[in-house]
């Protein structure tokens, strides 16, 4: 299994609940969403603006 990184956070695609990859560990690193149950997460990307030269 790879490790996370502290600090990531994932959003449930069912209920939108975000969770933590702290709490992901406590939970025995078991991928699922603490609310509803569903099993998939979408990493949610930081706001960071891309600068592209153009040619």
């Amino acid at each position: 299994m790879e490790k996370m990184a502290p600090g990531l956070v994932y959003e449930c695609l069912r209920c939108g609940a975000k969770v933590s990859t702290e709490e992901l560990e406590l939970r025995g690193g078991e991928i699922k969403c603490t609310v509803c149950g569903y099993r998939v997460l979408k990493k949610i990307r930081p706001p960071v603006v891309k600068r592209i030269k153009a040619r």
